[in-house]
């Protein structure tokens, strides 16, 4: 749907852009339907010798690592919109050539909101990001329905429901703006008012001396989006007051809607246009995100999918304190080496993973982790 969408308004509203090439591992002769067919192609090659910037949108850790990499050693500069990949690979990708993380997804409304909120002399306490529903262990009957009436897949449908996707999104945010998290798979305050709320996160990152990132499930705000809470400055506070911000000490700045492609623009403007990285992982991350048994499994048992499966769901931890997790997104078709039980944490004594240079870079990440934790802190 990402790519369908965004090749849709780069072709009707961008004029000044030229799409060159569309990167596809489906059969050609299956996307008929695609806007700007005649431009896709199975090579990789072929991508990257006609763009002169590639936007990544796979969602696929190990292809889009794969084209990142080609991308850089032609020298180009990569948007992605892959939360997934940057959570897993992104490190170690970010200190190779120009990574961003594109504005759309929940991270990069973040993180322009992050931008905004300093522009206007605020201190950012929160980077929240809000769900709309919470399944920790949904039923593949209703994940079915939901993704026939939202047409989009069944492992992107189980992944926003039981809470996988929130949680690699916000270890990438906490990553990206030198934010941290207060627990194990996050707070998420049981309040659906989303003021309450974020005055309660806020309390928690004072005390804390540091910004977190955390999720709400509030009412009245069906399109999700996000929120950042923050302080300002006290003589500002009759200003802010009348601005119909409350009072403070604790002010939440929202944005309630995220626009996925159709905001993806304004990312690639930017990077055409000389700006900064948006947002990524850093070369130094604190958070990742393990992968949780979501019931009992035997030694052989194969895991199908780690990211939108039924066997494991994803929660972001400190990556100090669990150096031995696999990350969620490695873990598509791996294999148990022992029994697992439900609330476990997977980690690399559990599995035999299939390789892949995505796995490479993961266990590269692993053997320099005390030092990029040393370099954060």
């Amino acid at each position: 749907m990402i790519s369908l969408a965004l090749v849709r308004l780069l072709a009707e509203h961008y004029p000044d852009v030229r799409l060159s090439r569309i990167l596809t591992r489906r059969p050609l002769n299956s996307l008929g339907y695609f806007p700007l067919n005649h431009l896709l192609t199975h090579s990789m090659d072929d991508l990257v010798e006609q763009s002169d910037l590639i936007i990544e949108c796979s969602g696929d850790v190990c292809h889009g690592t794969l084209v990142i990499e080609r991308a850089f050693a032609a020298g180009l500069k990569v948007i992605t919109i892959n939360a997934e990949l940057q959570v897993t690979t992104g490190a170690y990708l970010a200190g190779k050539g120009f990574l961003t993380e594109a504005e759309g997804d929940q991270p990069g409304s973040l993180a322009a909101l992050h931008e905004e909120a300093l522009s206007m002399g605020f201190t950012p306490l929160v980077y929240g990001n809000m769900k709309g529903y919470l399944n920790h262990d949904p039923k593949p009957e209703d994940m079915a329905y939901w993704a026939q009436r939202q047409g989009i897949s069944v492992n992107q449908t189980i992944s926003f429901t039981d809470g996988t996707k929130v949680q690699i999104e916000q270890a990438l945010v906490g990553n990206g703006l030198g934010a941290t998290i207060t627990c194990q798979g996050l707070e998420g305050p049981t309040s659906t008012d989303l003021m309450q709320s974020g005055s309660q996160l806020g309390e928690l990152a004072d005390r804390l001396g540091q910004p977190i990132v955390d999720y709400v499930l509030p009412k009245g705000y069906p399109a999700g989006g996000v929120f950042l809470v923050g302080r300002h400055d006290r003589a500002q506070t009759q200003a802010i007051e009348y601005f119909k911000l409350g009072g403070g000490p604790y002010y939440t700045l929202l944005r309630p809607f995220h626009l996925c492609s159709l905001e993806v623009g304004k990312t690639l403007r930017r990077v055409i246009n000389g700006g900064g990285v948006l947002l990524n992982n850093s070369t130094a991350p604190t958070l990742g995100v393990a992968a949780i048994a979501k019931r009992a499994m035997k030694a052989g048992d194969v895991i199908s999918r780690g990211i939108g499966g039924y066997q494991l769901r994803g929660e972001a931890v400190l990556l100090e304190q669990n150096p031995d997790h696999v990350p969620i997104g490695m873990l598509d078709h791996a294999v148990l080496r022992h029994s697992i039980e439900p609330g476990q944490v997977i980690t690399f004594a559990d599995v035999d993973i299939p390789d892949s240079r995505a796995l490479e870079i993961v266990q590269l990440q692993r053997r320099f982790a005390p030092v990029l934790v040393q370099q954060a802190s």
